[in-house]
C-alpha cells in the first residue's frame, strides 16, 4: 500500500457514502457503498479476508475516491448507478445484469402500474429506483388495494374494445377490475385513478398512510391484532418512500452540479454530472488563489471550462443543456442555461455538491497537517494584549494561542509599572520590552506571530520596543482594531480586512475574547487588592488579623468608614479603633 492511500484511509470521514476503488492505470475496479466510510473502507485493509476474490481485489488498489451523500438509501441508489455506468470488475453485479426495481406506470388509453428491473422502455413514466424489493411490492399492493386497476398484459384500445376481442376475466368477477377490456370504466375515470397514482409515487403518500393509520385504528379497535399488525408493516415501509433519494430521481436528466466553497486563499468546487437521472460522475477541483480579487463567479466560470474539457466526450453524446450552481459565472456558455435551485430536488443535490467540496476542505486541511507536521506550529498564534482600565491598577495581559487553540500555561500578567496614566502606546512598549527581552535572555521559543490589541499606534509601539532589545525582524507584529476584522501591519497605515466568515477571523475573535477575559479578571483583582491595602493595612498596628476582624463583622469597607469609633472599639478594640477612625477620615479628607 502506497504512503498516499495510506493518508487518504485515515482522512475518510464517518458519514453515509460510496467509494471507488482504481488500479494502477487508474481503472475502476470496485465500486461500494457504506453507512460508515472510514469504517468500511479501511475493513479492507486491516485484516485477512478469506475470499480469494477480496484479496486479489485489495492488492490491485492503488487509489480511492469516494462521494458524501445524505442517506444510506442514497449511498445504495448511487451506488448502483455507479457500478451500471462503469461495469467495474471486482464488483459482483446483480443476476441476470439486473438493477433495483422500479415502478412503471405505462401509457395508453388504460395504463398498466407494475414493477420491472428494466427502465428504458419509452413512453413510459418510471418511479424509483427501490433499494428494497419489499418497498415496492407493498406499494403496488397496497395501490392495487385502493384503485381497481387491470393487471393483465393485454393490448387494450377503442378499436379492441369495439371488436370485443377479449374476455372478461377473474379480476373482473373478484371486483378487481372494473372491466377495461370490454370498456366498463371510462377512460377519464380510469385516468383519474392514475392520476392520484402518480402523486402518490412522486412521494406524496400522505393520503394513503392516513387511510392505512385509519384502518390499523379499526382493527385494533375490534381487537384483530395480527391483521392489524400486516397494515403497521405496510405503514413503516411507506415512509421509506416518503425518504426518496435525490441521488436517482426520475425528474432530473443530464444536468451538471457545482458547489462552490471559498476559504481565504482557495476556492474549492465539487462537479456531478447526472445521466438517465443518476449521478454518474463526481470531481472535485481546488483552485488556490494567486491574489484575494478573484470573485467566486470568475472561480466558477474556470471550473465550468475545465470541465467541460475534461469531459469534452461527456458532453458530446449527453447534451448537457443545464447546470445547477450556488454561484453564478460570469462567463455565458454556449447552449448552458445556469440556475441557483431555491427547493426541491434539485436544491437539495445542490446541497450534496456544497458538503462534498466542505468535505475536500476539510481532508486538504488534515492531509497537509499530517504531511507536514511544522504545518500546525507554522499556524502557532501568540497574542499580546494590553488592558488598561480608567487608569487605575493599570494592567497588561498575554495569552498564548498555539495550533490556534489558548496554551493556559504560558498566560502571563504584567502591572504597569513606568507609565503614570492611560498611556496605551508607552504601556506597550514596557509590556512588550519586559515579555520578550525574558524570552531572548531565558532561550525560550520566540512567536512566529504577535497580534496587539489596537492600530497602527500600537503597532509601532510594539516594533519599537522589540528593536531596542534587539529582536529586530524576528517575529511578525500585526494589530487588530475595534472592528476586529481590520488588521494592521507596520508601516502600513491602511488595514487589511479579512473575510468575516474566514477561520482565520474566528481564531482572532476567540483571542480577542480569552485576552480580555484574563487581563479583565487580574484587574479586578488587582483593583480590589489596591481598595481594601490602601485603607488598611497602612494603618499602624493593623495586621491581617485584625482587618480579617473588621471586614467579617461590618462585611464592607463602605462600613467600616461608616461606623463609629465605639462600633469599632467592640470589635478590635480602643486603640485600634482610634487608628482606624483616624485613618480612614485622613483619607476621607
Amino acid at each position: 500500500m502506497t504512503d498516499d492511500l495510506k493518508l487518504k484511509l485515515s482522512l475518510l470521514p464517518e458519514e453515509p457514502g460510496v467509494y471507488r476503488y482504481r488500479n494502477r492505470e487508474g481503472v475502476i475496479i470496485y465500486v461500494g457503498k457504506a453507512k460508515n466510510l472510514k469504517r468500511r473502507v479501511n475493513s479492507y485493509f486491516n485484516r485477512e479476508h478469506s475470499s480469494v476474490r477480496t484479496t486479489m481485489l485489495v492488492r490491485n488498489i492503488a487509489d480511492l475516491e469516494y462521494t458524501v451523500v445524505n442517506t444510506e438509501e442514497e449511498a445504495l441508489d448511487l451506488e448502483n448507478a455507479l457500478i451500471k455506468e462503469y461495469q467495474p470488475r471486482y464488483n459482483v453485479l446483480l443476476k441476470d445484469d439486473k438493477s433495483y426495481p422500479w415502478i412503471c406506470v405505462s401509457g395508453g388509453l388504460y395504463p398498466r402500474v407494475y414493477i420491472t428491473r428494466d427502465a428504458r422502455a419509452r413512453g413510459d413514466r418510471f418511479y424509483g429506483p427501490y433499494p428494497k424489493a419489499e418497498v415496492a411490492k407493498v406499494l403496488i399492493d397496497t395501490i392495487r388495494q385502493i384503485y381497481p386497476l387491470r393487471t393483465c398484459r393485454l393490448n387494450v384500445s377503442r378499436e379492441t374494445i369495439e371488436a370485443g376481442k377479449h374476455r372478461l376475466c377473474l379480476q373482473y368477477h373478484i371486483h378487481r377490475c372494473e372491466g377495461c377490456c370490454h370498456g366498463l370504466v371510462s377512460p377519464e375515470q380510469y385516468g383519474g385513478y392514475i392520476s392520484e397514482i402518480r402523486q402518490i409515487l412522486n412521494g406524496d403518500t400522505h393520503q394513503l398512510m392516513d387511510l392505512l393509520m385509519a384502518q390499523m385504528q379499526q382493527l385494533a379497535s375490534e381487537l384483530r391484532f395480527e391483521e392489524a399488525e400486516v397494515l403497521k408493516h405496510r405503514y413503516k415501509l411507506l415512509e421509506h418512500v416518503r425518504r426518496r433519494s435525490v441521488i436517482v430521481s426520475p425528474t432530473i436528466h443530464n444536468i451538471d452540479v457545482f458547489g462552490l466553497l471559498r476559504d481565504e486563499d482557495s476556492v474549492h468546487i465539487n462537479f456531478m454530472h447526472m445521466r438517465g437521472g443518476a449521478v454518474v460522475q463526481s470531481l472535485t477541483l481546488e483552485y488556490r488563489l494567486s491574489t484575494r480579487d478573484e470573485s467566486d463567479a470568475e472561480m466558477m466560470s474556470m471550473a465550468v471550462a475545465e470541465v467541460h474539457q475534461r469531459f469534452a466526450e461527456t458532453y458530446q453524446a449527453d447534451h448537457v443543456s443545464e447546470a445547477l450552481v450556488n454561484v453564478l459565472p460570469d462567463v455565458e456558455f454556449t447552449g448552458l442555461a445556469f440556475t441557483i435551485p431555491q427547493r426541491g430536488d434539485k436544491k437539495k443535490l445542490l446541497d450534496i455538491a456544497v458538503k462534498n467540496a466542505i468535505q475536500h476542505r476539510n481532508d486538504r486541511l488534515k492531509m497537509m497537517e499530517k504531511l507536514n507536521p511544522e504545518q500546525r506550529t507554522t499556524r502557532t498564534l501568540t497574542t499580546m494584549h494590553n488592558s488598561n482600565i480608567s487608569g487605575s491598577s493599570p494592567v497588561a495581559s498575554c495569552v498564548v494561542f498555539r495550533n490556534a487553540k489558548p496554551s493556559k500555561k504560558e498566560y502571563r500578567h504584567f502591572n504597569i509599572k513606568t507609565v503614570d496614566g492611560a498611556d496605551d502606546f508607552a504601556s506597550m512598549r514596557e509590556v512588550v520590552t519586559r515579555r520578550y527581552s525574558r524570552l531572548a535572555q531565558e532561550g525560550e521559543e520566540l512567536p512566529q506571530l504577535l497580534i496587539v490589541d489596537g492600530g497602527k499606534g500600537q503597532v509601532t509601539a510594539a516594533i519599537e520596543a522589540l528593536d531596542a532589545i534587539g529582536l529586530h525582524g524576528q517575529m511578525t507584529v500585526v494589530g487588530i482594531a475595534k472592528r476586529l476584522n481590520e488588521v494592521y501591519f507596520p508601516g502600513d497605515s491602511i488595514p487589511l480586512y479579512i473575510d468575516k466568515n474566514s477561520e482565520t477571523l474566528h481564531v482572532i475573535q476567540r483571542l480577542r475574547d480569552e485576552a480580555h477575559r484574563f487581563a479583565i479578571t487580574f484587574h479586578r483583582k488587582q483593583r480590589s487588592k489596591g481598595q481594601v491595602h490602601s485603607a488598611l493595612d497602612d494603618v499602624p498596628g493593623i495586621g491581617p488579623a485584625t482587618r480579617t476582624a473588621l471586614l467579617k463583622h461590618f462585611k464592607s469597607l463602605k462600613r467600616i468608614r461608616e461606623a463609629s469609633e465605639q462600633d469599632l472599639a467592640a470589635v478590635i478594640g480602643p486603640a485600634k479603633a482610634k487608628a482606624v477612625a483616624g485613618a480612614l477620615s485622613a483619607i476621607q479628607n
